[in-house]
Formats: structure tokens, C-alpha cells, sequence
């Protein structure tokens, strides 16, 4: 819930959300969690969705969230060291989002750490596959967004982040913008 937490107080076009099948089947952790806050309206949408495939994307309403909308992915499941198909799909996870939230004219998305809890992708390198993802996504579409937010739940996730934002996204102080 402390993800949750962190968006009450704020309006946003998009919630992300990482299913934990691609059945959407109510699971405990950040999937349970936006699904109770959201209400059973969340749900039932969800089942009438047909599923989604690892790395694939759907959109559905927010109801009693703070998000107008909740876009859904599933993650690769990666226990242990990750394989260039599990990368592949985690891109495409935040590529697919992306491109549902950019079609539907969203400007703010907030997107939890994809498959870094039951699914055992490594924090590290899923951090570095979700910047790469949003950066490369941005290159190309940079007037699509007026704000990407990454949601963490665990404080190595925000080191992780903080440590590797600026890798990704330098700030250039003298033109106090950011380089894309």
C-alpha cells in the first residue's frame, strides 16, 4: 500500500499496474493492492479483457483511484540472472504503456518497479531496462509526456533510482532543462 500512499494525494492521467498473470487473477502485492483501492469495478473490467501476454499492455478506467486510468502489464518472471528474452519483454512492457498512454493523449504516467518482487527480475537490472526503455521511448516521442513517475516500495528500488536517474537523464544546470 505504500505505493498507493504516495499517489493519494495526486491527480494523475495513468496509474501502472504489473499483473501477476496474464489471466489479471487478484493476487496479493502491488497488483491486490491497486485492485483493492480501485474497487471491484477494476476487476471486473480486467475480466473481460481476454488476458495479456508477457509484455503487452491494456488500458482500463482508475474508478476509486487517484488515476483516471490503470494501464496493465504482465512482466517476465526471472528467478536469478535475466536472459535477453525476459529483457526484451520487460522493455516491451514499458514500451507497450507507454504507447497506450501516449495514444490516449495521457501526459502523466506513474509506473511501479515491473517484476522486481515475486517475479525475481533483479532490481538492478530492471532499473536500467526501465530507464533505457522510457529514454529511448522519450528520444523519439519527447512531446508525449508532461510526466513519467517511477513508484518504489522498497528504499534500495530509490537508491537504485537515484543512483541511476542521472545516467539516463543528465541535468544540465546551465540550461536547467533536462538532455534528451
Amino acid at each position: 500500500m505504500e505505493e498507493l500512499r504516495a499517489l493519494d494525494n495526486n491527480q494523475y492521467d495513468v496509474f501502472h499496474k504489473t499483473c501477476l498473470s496474464p489471466s489479471f487473477v487478484f493476487l496479493l502485492a502491488v497488483d491486490g493492492c491497486i485492485h483493492r483501492a480501485a474497487g471491484p469495478l477494476l476487476k471486473l473490467e480486467c475480466s473481460s479483457l481476454g488476458g495479456c501476454e508477457t509484455g503487452q499492455a491494456k488500458i482500463t478506467c482508475g474508478y476509486l483511484l487517484p488515476a483516471k486510468y490503470v494501464i496493465h502489464t504482465v512482466g517476465p518472471v526471472a528467478q536469478g540472472q535475466p536472459g535477453p528474452s525476459q529483457k526484451e519483454e520487460l522493455m516491451n512492457c514499458y514500451k507497450n504503456s507507454m504507447y497506450l498512454a501516449s495514444e490516449g493523449k495521457l501526459r502523466t504516467v506513474a509506473f511501479p518497479c515491473i517484476s522486481t518482487g515475486v517475479f525475481g527480475y533483479p532490481a538492478e537490472e530492471a532499473a536500467e531496462v526501465a530507464l533505457g526503455s522510457i529514454r529511448s521511448y522519450l528520444e523519439e516521442k519527447k512531446d508525449k509526456f508532461d510526466r513519467i513517475i517511477i513508484c518504489v516500495f522498497l528504499e534500495k528500488d530509490e537508491e537504485i533510482y537515484l543512483r541511476k536517474l542521472p545516467e539516463y537523464f543528465p541535468f544540465d544546470w546551465a540550461q536547467v532543462s533536462c538532455k534528451l
